[in-house]
């Protein structure tokens, strides 16, 4: 199930405006740049930040996401025209042959269950060139990054264009072994609306990682800090293996 702040229109419209801090994306254009990346499949694209980011490179781009509010703020963006936008997941592609595939922020982390998580490796896999990569990162559980997910670190006001202000926080409702559930609530102040967006990520041990690459057959080469979260997150770099002659 999409989380709303994804699907409800209202929220897609301004999940950018309220996460302008997108520092995470420059590693992953230095890393399609390190590889030399032509062709890539951004899984989970959402509002197309990252795809746009890459066309504007001159990299032809495939955007996936089952959330179809957030397709359509981005195909609204300049420049939407350059990426081939695709509603589902890593289980639905049509046939692709690209050189990089990439899980940005926790989209990796949304996949939480077993099969669909099995699913969604096997599909990034049978996208790829033999020779292409996977790129996406997970937070380290021994960090608990949940401890902080309450009001006090995360109440803010913006004023969003054309919306006026926006008052938002998270707070954690659940922490059951892997999976952690949240609740962000957003107060619209043109109309008072009130509407909340639940989520829940699935904290997976750096070995659980290795293993499940390694059986989607995956030769995994690295695995990386994040620049913008020193120590707080595993950064995989894996590849499927062979070569195009």
């Amino acid at each position: 199930m999409t989380d709303e702040c994804f699907r409800e229109p209202r929220l897609a419209r301004i999940y950018d405006a309220l996460d302008t801090d997108r520092g995470d994306l420059a590693p992953y254009l230095g890393t399609a740049e390190e590889l030399g990346a032509r062709r890539i499949l951004d899984i989970g694209c959402g509002t197309g930040v990252f795809a746009l980011l890459l066309a504007g490179r001159g990299a032809e781009v495939v955007g996936v996401d089952p959330a179809a509010a957030s397709l359509d703020v981005a195909r609204g963006r300049p420049g939407a025209d350059r990426v081939r936008w695709i509603e589902g997941d890593a289980t639905t592609l049509p046939a692709l042959d690209v050189d990089l595939a990439t899980m940005t922020a926790n989209v990796a982390q949304a996949v939480t269950g077993p099969s669909a998580w099995q699913g969604t490796l096997s599909g990034a896999f049978e996208a790829l060139r033999p020779g292409g990569h996977l790129v996406f990162e997970t937070r380290d559980p021994a960090r608990r990054a949940w401890r902080e997910w309450d009001r006090e670190h995360t109440h803010r006001i913006v004023d969003v264009p054309g919306t006026g202000a926006v008052e938002s926080w998270c707070r954690v409702l659940d922490v059951s072994g892997p999976l952690v559930t949240f609740r962000w609530t957003y107060v619209f102040a043109a109309d008072g609306e009130v509407l909340t967006s639940d989520s829940t990520l699935r904290f997976r041990e750096r070995a659980e990682v290795e293993a499940d690459l390694a059986g989607q057959g995956y030769e995994l080469l690295e695995v990386r800090d994040a620049p913008d979260r020193a120590g707080r997150e595993f950064v995989f770099v894996a590849r499927r293996p062979g070569r195009v002659d």
